[in-house]
């Protein structure tokens, strides 16, 4: 029965010793820095610390810090992968760190350096977290060659299994490796396979028993699969044998943020906030904007004034182009753009999309014959969006949100998709950054829905320090 204990956490299980070694040296490192520059940019100088007393310290300084961190449990496995509980668990290890050692120095009347103590941990916490932040992309870009996966059996409604099962396989940083689905008893003999392909290994009820044959690291157990009771025993039947059970309710596309856990008596309640769509029409965001709009447009003016030149050169047509599009709230505002298209583009339109068999929605072609030569560099770096700017300024957009659409692609609108338009559309947008035009019409019209019901500033600013890789990279560009 022991003999599997902890299986399930064996894809990570050199992640603790990687993680301890980054942390020893990062801390060294900052240490070593400290001393260094303390004494060059003469920070708070400290002629009563001797080198002697400032080694002592800094050595008990490093040894508590790492030991806080483990404390913490900072390099338990369960954190390494993904979640921001990791960075959670090592900087509040690093303040109550910074915290002790503070009080510690006064009530023992040690003088160490307020110098070494500020660039220690001013140097110190960043560089932890980045190291952090190194180590999980290494994991995931293992995982996204299909190494160190975690092999998971699905227990639940096929159509639970293939919702679940989506998700996991849209993420495939995650390392979850779905091998097959225990599903209730009037559904098992029906077909060998889910709807969306996942292979039905048998009953829900022998779903241990199925989990063991297939040498499954995690069960993911779905609304529906077992009752409380029925849940407990199968825990206890895989007790010793190291496979994981992961409740996974019927909750998809909800940001972490606006999900917490209240046991009550021992029954665990899932508490899902409101939409935050609401929060990104205040004033904060607005403010932002106009600050950004107006400082990009100061600072882009030169290029403005080229790729201007560049247009009116080509063919001496016209250097802006102005199209309605549908804002907030259903209003249709013009949303310009330096012109990348013949003047009679719009006239083509149509017989293109009976060509290529695509409707209205989120249309799309490479290689297409409107597109005039600098209009080929100008949309492969989003140079001819750039126009925006004044959009943002005015109000009509937002920096970040979902791309503006036409009214023809709005009246296609259904599932849900009219929240797009509780929002200013953004000239840049969460599925912009998540691949562009290379992204199914389905996988761009969920990451618009997330990115509405679950808005924060900080997504924001993540989002555009995205775009310009995106841009950059022009992959998915055209």
């Amino acid at each position: 029965m022991g003999t599997r204990a902890h299986h399930h956490l064996r894809p990570v299980r050199f992640m603790p010793a990687a993680a301890l070694v980054t942390d020893v040296l990062v801390i060294a490192s900052a240490a070593g820095l400290a001393d260094l520059f303390r004494e060059r940019l003469e920070i708070f100088p400290n002629p009563y610390t001797s080198q002697s007393e400032l080694g002592v310290a800094a050595v008990f300084i490093a040894v508590g810090w790492i030991a806080m961190i483990g404390l913490a449990d900072g390099y338990d496995r369960i954190v390494f992968g993904s979640g921001s509980d990791e960075y959670k668990r090592v900087l509040r290890a690093s303040f109550i760190t910074a915290a002790a050692a503070g009080i510690t120095c006064y009530l023992l009347k040690f003088p160490l350096s307020r110098g070494y103590f500020l660039l220690a941990f001013a140097i110190g916490i960043p560089a932890l977290l980045l190291g952090r932040a190194a180590l999980r992309q290494g994991l995931h870009s293992a995982r996204r060659r299909h190494h160190l996966q975690v092999r998971v059996v699905m227990c639940g409604s096929p159509q639970q299994v293939d919702e679940i099962g989506a998700v996991l396989r849209d993420r495939p940083w995650l390392g979850y490796s779905v091998v097959g689905a225990a599903v209730p008893e009037d559904a098992a003999d029906r077909s060998p396979e889910t709807p969306g392909g996942v292979p039905v290994l048998g009953d829900a009820g022998d779903v241990a028993d199925l989990a063991l044959a297939a040498e499954a690291d995690l069960i993911f157990v779905t609304g529906g699969c077992t009752t409380g009771r029925e849940l407990r025993e199968l825990i206890w039947e895989l007790e010793g044998e190291g496979v994981g059970v992961v409740v996974a309710p019927s909750l998809t596309d909800i940001a972490q943020e606006r999900v917490s856990v209240h046991p009550i008596d021992g029954l665990p309640l899932i508490h899902v906030s409101h939409p935050t769509w609401a929060d990104a029409s205040r004033w904060g965001k607005r403010s932002f904007d106009i600050v950004g709009s107006l400082a990009l447009i100061l600072a882009l003016a030169p290029m403005f004034l080229f790729v201007a030149a560049r247009i009116w050169l080509a063919d001496r047509g016209p250097i802006l182009f102005s199209h309605n599009r549908i804002g907030r709230d259903g209003e249709s505002f013009g949303c310009y753009k330096f012109r990348t298209m013949v003047v009679d583009a719009d006239a083509m339109i149509a017989d293109l999309q009976e060509q290529t068999g695509q409707s209205a929605m989120f249309f799309k072609m490479k290689d297409d014959p409107r597109i005039t030569r600098p209009g080929k560099w100008l949309r492969r770096y989003s140079v001819d969006e750039l126009p925006q700017l004044f959009n943002v300024l005015k109000g009509d957009m937002s920096l970040v949100g979902p791309r503006p659409q036409v009214q023809a692609e709005v009246d296609l609108y259904e599932d849900g998709m009219e929240r797009r338009l509780l929002v200013r559309p953004g000239m840049t947008g969460l599925w912009q950054v998540s691949g562009r035009n290379d992204l199914s019409i389905a996988e761009a019209q969920r990451l618009d829905i997330f990115y509405v019901d679950n808005w924060s500033m900080m997504k924001d600013l993540g989002i555009l320090f995205r775009t310009v890789g995106a841009v950059f990279g022009s992959s998915g560009a055209y």
